[in-house]
């Protein structure tokens, strides 16, 4: 397609039943089928990074089937996403599961290549490791990037057993290779034990803050969006999120998950309070469906990818044309 033509939407499940056909996120064409897109979907199903449980290789087709059933106008952003702006399922990225530091150049390969066509990414994991080599394509093309990462975990640790690359290191490897604006690093939701006071000191000296999901239970959701927002201001931003960021009541289906968490309400409150925020790329990471039932944390995975893709597709829509942005709502 070219830049002038209309977006190509979801199936039409009045036609077609949700239930049939190949599962592409919210039934969305596959990149092959537009030749462009605006925002791209594209899974990474990597977990050779784990310390804990695996099975987050298989979370991005997880999340794609539980995205059958969503529909093209969200309520909560008034808009229609999928009509703002070309949105595409672009497959997976294929990355070697038996050594590490080949899989995140592969990743980050991958990614530059999709961001040279202009496209945003909003990416569906695999572990948490993925978030690294993300990050480092988006700061080749906005410079060090604002981030928010949702997360029961800190996720700025050295090392695991030698390793520097693994789901529990992305964000110090990050501060370190200098990709992050660390004026406005924040986590969002966490929670639970540590290896010790001085996982704090460690990640306070990065420049990270701290909101955890107790903040959110007393604070409320307006509030912590406002001050997350302040932080922020109008800088690049990318947002990582950690399924486990939510409590296992709400998303059970995932590799390291801790009591006390967020309710799948209380995020995507949060997200739709971001959304003046220039959102550049996204990342979901940490659904293992085989921990899952009733496709639990498939179905918030699903929800929470959709509000950031509407606060992409709202982005790059006011950014053509505001009259025309208008007039897709």
């Amino acid at each position: 397609m070219s830049s002038n033509e209309a977006p190509r939407g979801p199936v039409d499940s009045s036609r077609i039943p949700r239930y049939a056909g190949p599962a592409t996120f919210a039934r969305l064409p596959r990149l092959d089928e537009v030749g462009r897109t605006d925002v791209a979907v594209v899974g990474v199903p990597f977990d050779s990074g784990v310390s804990y449980r695996p099975g987050a290789r298989f979370g991005g087709n997880a999340i794609r089937e539980a995205s059958r059933l969503l529909r093209p106008y969200n309520p909560a952003q008034d808009a229609s996403p999928f009509a703002l702006a070309q949105v595409a399922d672009a497959g997976d990225i294929a990355a070697n599961p038996f050594n590490i530091n080949e899989a995140v150049e592969t990743v980050e390969a991958a990614a530059d290549d999709l961001l040279d066509t202009g496209a945003r990414l909003m990416t569906l994991g695999g572990d948490h490791t993925i978030a690294l080599p993300l990050l480092r394509s988006v700061a080749k093309k906005h410079g060090p990037v604002a981030l928010l990462h949702f997360d029961a975990h800190l996720d700025t640790w050295d090392t695991y057993f030698g390793a520097e690359y693994t789901h529990g290191t992305p964000f110090r490897r990050a501060v370190e290779e200098g990709i992050l604006d660390t004026s406005a690093l924040s986590h969002v939701g966490t929670r639970g034990p540590l290896y010790g006071k001085q996982d704090l000191t460690d990640d306070e000296k990065m420049g990270f803050g701290i909101v955890t999901s107790a903040d959110v239970m007393r604070r409320g959701v307006d509030e912590i969006a406002d001050q997350l927002r302040q932080r922020i201001g109008d800088r690049p931003l990318y947002i990582s999120i950690d399924i486990d960021v939510l409590d296992p009541a709400h998303a059970p289906g995932t590799g390291t998950p801790e009591a006390g968490g967020l309710t799948s309400r209380e995020l995507l409150e949060i997200l739709r309070g971001l959304s003046s925020c220039h959102l550049v790329s996204a990342d979901l990471v940490e659904v293992a469906p085989a921990y899952d039932h009733a496709e639990i944390t498939s179905v918030a995975a699903s929800h929470t990818a959709y509000e950031l893709t509407t606060i992409m597709s709202r982005q790059i829509a006011a950014s053509r044309s505001p009259k025309s942005a208008e007039d897709a709502r």
